[in-house]
């Protein structure tokens, strides 16, 4: 079972589950902590392979890297937790496994928390995917990943979060990186129909006016799945939403939820 951290909150009966984006790790919700164990009980998450869900030798040629393989395991830490139902939090690529999870199990979220949405992969976003392809055996995996964050987070106030992700990018290994990259061959597929298909669950976008790459197909997003989706734009803001205003983006988020509940 992949690596998990719980938060109790006496007081409530409702559960906020964080899922962070490939290269990084549960450390990247350090700034929601303290904000959203005040009202709920708090689940963080490392994604396979990622902080300390390391993946063994024994495990790891078992594994299928698909994301309804992804999703499986955030839901065997919800079984197993004994938790019915969640809100979800995501930033990146785990807004793809929340709302995979919520495709798969609709029942179990409450609602969706979509930060730094990717639904649509964009002419400069399918190059950067083909350009990976091609030299992920030859170059360091660190190198593309540098480059990737450079050209998603490219403002020099980006920086925190280019570096925050870098360095939780170092923990993983070359294979790993590797088998989340082939992910990227399922992608546009899976979000296709994300576009085209609307949940009846709540689902809030929050996104960084500066998030270039992602912002655009968001917009269109949610001007056709109005019945269950809202737009919070930050201001100032790149693609790691919860990290470079944090207290706009916690703000935003709480009060969502406590409308959904």
């Amino acid at each position: 079972m992949i690596n998990y951290t719980i938060y109790k909150n006496e007081t409530s009966t409702q559960w906020v589950t964080f899922v962070h984006g490939a290269g990084g790790s549960s450390s990247i919700w350090f700034k929601q902590i303290r904000d959203f164990q005040k009202q709920y009980n708090v689940l963080l998450l490392d994604l396979r392979g990622h902080g300390n869900s390391k993946t063994t030798i024994k495990t790891a040629f078992k594994q299928k890297y698909t994301f309804a393989a992804l999703s499986h395991d955030i839901l065997e830490v919800l079984d197993f937790l004994k938790i019915e139902k969640s809100h979800f939090v995501g930033i990146s690529l785990g807004t793809i496994l929340i709302r995979q999870l919520a495709e798969m199990y609709p029942e179990r979220v409450q609602s969706m928390i979509l930060g730094g949405a990717i639904l649509k992969m964009n002419f400069r976003s399918q190059v950067l995917m083909r350009l990976g392809n091609m030299f992920k055996y030859v170059l360091p995996y660190l190198v593309l990943y540098r480059f990737f964050a450079f050209v998603i987070m490219p403002k020099k106030s980006h920086k925190q979060s280019r570096l925050l992700f870098i360095n939780e990018a170092k923990k993983l290994y070359q294979k790993e990186f590797i088998k989340w990259f082939k992910l990227t061959a399922e992608i546009n597929p899976v979000l296709k129909w994300f576009r085209q298909v609307e949940l009846s669950i709540p689902t809030l976008y929050v996104m960084g006016e500066e998030d270039y790459m992602f912002l655009p197909s968001v917009r269109k997003v949610v001007e056709s799945h109005y019945r269950s989706s809202q737009l919070f734009v930050i201001a100032n803001c790149g693609h790691v939403v919860n990290v470079e205003q944090p207290l706009a983006f916690n703000s935003a988020v709480l009060s969502f939820i406590n409308t959904t509940k």
